[in-house]
């Protein structure tokens, strides 16, 4: 049941319409673009030149800051080179002060001579390069240099933040703080 369509005739499919879409032609407004003026290439290039001329004044500035900087780090460096090898001295130095803590003032023995003149030695060295003690008894207490370890009541001879008691040493490296003293504070 189907019908056949003779050769010599041809069927046109009623294809649907082309519609041409016109697109709506909207007028270019007129923008105004801003139009740099002419500018005289010599005032371009002065502009261009004065700013170089900060730019170079400010670089040149930090770098001498820069160099400024460098020497002061060099010079600490210089200076305060010896503190660890300091630091390391003075905890032997510790080492031998309690070893002449169990030995009688008037012992003369060889191992008390000798204990005594090591100490006397290293200290001499060690003040040679920039080491001082710290003195602490009867001072006022200074946090910066010094560690309470125990506080009692003031008393009439020592006055409330005044350092009763030295427990332990504390030394300093020219003007760096290498060990705090551990001290007794009387305080309320």
């Amino acid at each position: 049941m189907t019908e056949e369509i003779p050769a010599d005739e041809t069927v046109e499919d009623p294809a649907p319409p082309v519609v041409e879409e016109t697109l709506e032609q909207t007028p270019i407004e007129d923008t105004e673009v801003p139009v740099e003026e002419e500018r005289d290439p010599l005032e371009v290039a002065l502009e261009r030149a004065d700013v170089a001329e900060k730019e170079i004044a400010y670089r040149d500035a930090e770098i001498q800051n820069i160099r400024k900087r460098m020497m002061a780090e060099k010079a600490e460096v210089i200076q305060y080179g010896g503190m660890g090898l300091a630091r390391r001295m003075l905890t032997i130095l510790g080492d031998v002060d309690r070893a002449l803590t169990g030995i009688e003032s008037d012992d003369e023995s060889p191992v008390a001579q000798g204990l005594r003149l090591l100490r006397n030695k290293l200290w001499h060295e060690l003040q040679a390069d920039g080491v001082i003690a710290i003195e602490a008894k009867g001072q006022v207490f200074d946090p910066a240099k010094m560690e309470a370890i125990t506080m009692i009541p003031p008393s009439e001879h020592y006055a409330a933040g005044t350092v009763v008691e030295v427990l332990e040493e504390g030394y300093m490296y020219k003007s760096k703080v290498v060990t705090v003293a551990r001290v007794v504070v009387a305080s309320e």
